[in-house]
């Protein structure tokens, strides 16, 4: 939150709020059977800002795990955006204690002094959230959102002309890498969920700004009411979110059937895509595919724009390329000679001048480099000045790839410090090679930010 919450009760409540029924215990187990299967005994971490629609939740999720012998685990993350928030968190932090329910706050230690600060702090606090399940072995993380905040995202992306898959909006489920993030409230109304607290007895903190025009989404919620008036009420855009959901699962399908047999992922971060397959699928799972290949290999967050994949899927159509292309931080090249039954295979790899990231390393540490590797640093590495970044030119230190093709091997990753190259990938995706050149032998393991065909989008 970003304005100056106060705790509310039912004195505080607006007297215009419309009057709804408290979300039940049974209409909670039924919105959670929709993600199932669960572990006995399942741990359920629970994203708490302090609003109601997230306390709210926890306060659900708590009884539903606890009649399974399982546990809740809350998460508040303190962005450290204004002088309240430590403050709002230890309020947090006693209401869920009075309760019995385990509570962590996780601080942005390091927000931007400039830039889109919210998009900062959105990405800031998933990757707190995603790193706290891990540490403490929770599987599925629950995110608040409700119907409201769905008809909210349709708006806004209608607004900035978002195709299909905008306009799906949220899904119900996510995979974060080793947890799944859940959003059970999706086709709840926000209504129910302050009446939830209300019956709970539990307060809440409410953000003034949310209803200020600062922000896009409090200009969406002054103008709410003459656009319900005209039809779009939250009920229906979520409902058409929710149809629009439905296509992009069947979308999501359709291509990692097609990826399944045009794409062949290599353990070093590339790909063979074979360009028959691809250019007999229909256009729009072709360029799904297409995009799919460039976001596994570039490790980017979105896809080209689609006028450019377009154009390199009719090129591929024709094909070609036969000069290569760079597009969404890779290359794609041809790769050997066009057979009559696979067409033109190509190349696709990650473009060595995009791979620029630097990322501070520790001995024995694990990191995730370019959104592509984890790469795993020796314990006996000198600590001073480590740094995992791109191999470059320095490929002739590399005899035991000599097999792989030449644009792959700059954009593989290296350990360095301020002397130069100290750690070479002698094992990557379980295969060992080594050499006698004294240099260090680090681990890598093709781990890309989206996988080549992950799992589809999930409808509430």
């Amino acid at each position: 939150m970003t304005g100056t919450p106060e705790p509310v009760g039912d004195e505080a409540a607006p007297v215009s709020a419309p009057v709804s029924a408290p979300v039940s215990g049974g209409a909670f187990a039924a919105a959670m059977a929709g993600f199932a299967p669960f572990e006995p005994a399942p741990l359920l971490a629970v994203a708490v800002s302090g609003g109601a629609d997230s306390l709210a939740l926890c306060v659900l999720a708590d009884a539903w795990a606890r009649q399974r012998g399982g546990a809740v685990i809350a998460l508040t993350v303190d962005h450290r955006l204004r002088p309240e928030s430590a403050g709002e968190a230890a309020a947090v932090a006693g209401w869920l204690g009075a309760r019995g329910i385990a509570h962590e706050t996780l601080v942005w230690a390091d927000p931007p002094a400039a830039g889109p600060i919210q998009a900062a702090a959105r990405a800031a606090r998933y990757a707190l959230l995603e790193a706290a399940c891990a540490r403490r072995g929770a599987l599925h993380l629950l995110v608040g959102h409700t119907l409201d905040d769905q008809a909210e995202t349709v708006l806004m992306r209608l607004a900035k002309g978002s195709g299909a898959d905008g306009l799906a909006g949220m899904p119900a489920v996510r995979e974060l890498g080793a947890v799944r993030l859940l959003r059970p409230l999706l086709g709840v109304p926000k209504a129910r969920l302050l009446a939830t607290c209300r019956a709970a007895g539990q307060p809440w903190l409410e953000d003034p700004t949310n209803a200020v025009g600062r922000y896009a989404r409090g200009r969406l919620r002054r103008v709410a009411p003459a656009l319900a008036a005209e039809g779009l009420t939250p009920a229906r855009l979520a409902d058409t979110a929710r149809r629009l959901g439905q296509a992009r699962a069947a979308l999501d399908a359709a291509t990692a059937d097609l990826l399944a047999r045009a794409a062949e992922v290599r353990p070093e971060g590339w790909l063979v895509l074979h360009g028959a397959a691809l250019a007999a699928a229909p256009g729009e799972v072709r360029l799904r595919a297409l995009a799919r290949c460039l976001r596994t290999i570039g490790g980017e967050d979105y896809p080209p724009r689609r006028e450019r994949l377009e154009r390199l899927a009719a090129e591929i159509a024709a094909g070609g390329p036969a000069d290569g292309r760079t597009l969404g931080g890779c290359c794609v090249l041809p790769r050997g000679e066009a057979s009559a039954a696979a067409g033109i295979p190509l190349l696709v790899c990650r473009e060595p001048a995009a791979a620029g990231e630097r990322r501070t390393a520790a001995p024995g540490a694990t990191v995730w480099w370019d959104r592509r590797f984890r790469v795993s640093v020796p314990a006996d590495a000198p600590p001073a000045g480590l740094v995992v970044a791109r191999l470059g030119a320095d490929t002739a230190r590399l005899p035991d790839l000599a097999a792989l093709p030449a644009a792959v091997r700059p954009s593989l990753p290296a350990l360095w410090n301020d002397a130069g190259l100290v750690g070479l990938p002698r094992e990557i995706g379980g295969q060992k090679r080594m050499t006698g050149d004294g240099l260090l032998s680090i681990i890598v393991e093709f781990s890309p930010a989206e996988a080549l065909a992950g799992a589809p989008y999930g409808v509430a």
